[in-house]
């Protein structure tokens, strides 16, 4: 299972950004799936999750401003940020998990500027 992710950036205070996690695999819909982000020098955090049957789930801290959602025909997640503060600067990645095994997309850096 490959997830690249993609829609990261240098972004302004305000402003919304959407990231996108492609999948390389067919089975997508059976996937629960996940964004994460890590600051640099610190550790990754969960942000938010949405199951199969497309139920999202939010950390406390972005529940209202971040929306995850899913395409199963593209086979691609997102991740809309609205609102970005300076402190959501961090590389975002997506992650699933199948027969037991975690798999992790490369990651995509998210820069706000104040």
């Amino acid at each position: 299972v490959d997830l690249v992710e993609s829609g990261g950036g240098l972004v302004q205070a305000g402003e919304s950004l959407t990231l996108a996690c492609e999948a390389s695999t067919s089975i997508f819909p059976l996937f629960h799936l996940a964004w994460y982000r890590q600051v640099a020098g610190k550790e990754r955090e969960w942000v938010g999750s949405i199951t199969a049957g497309n139920n999202p789930s939010y950390e406390e801290s972005v529940q209202g401003r971040f929306t995850i959602s899913r395409d199963n025909a593209k086979k691609t997640m997102f991740l809309q940020i609205n609102s970005v503060r300076p402190d959501d600067t961090a590389v975002y990645t997506c992650k699933t998990r199948y027969l037991g095994r975690d798999y992790w997309g490369q990651g995509t850096q998210v820069t706000v500027s104040s």
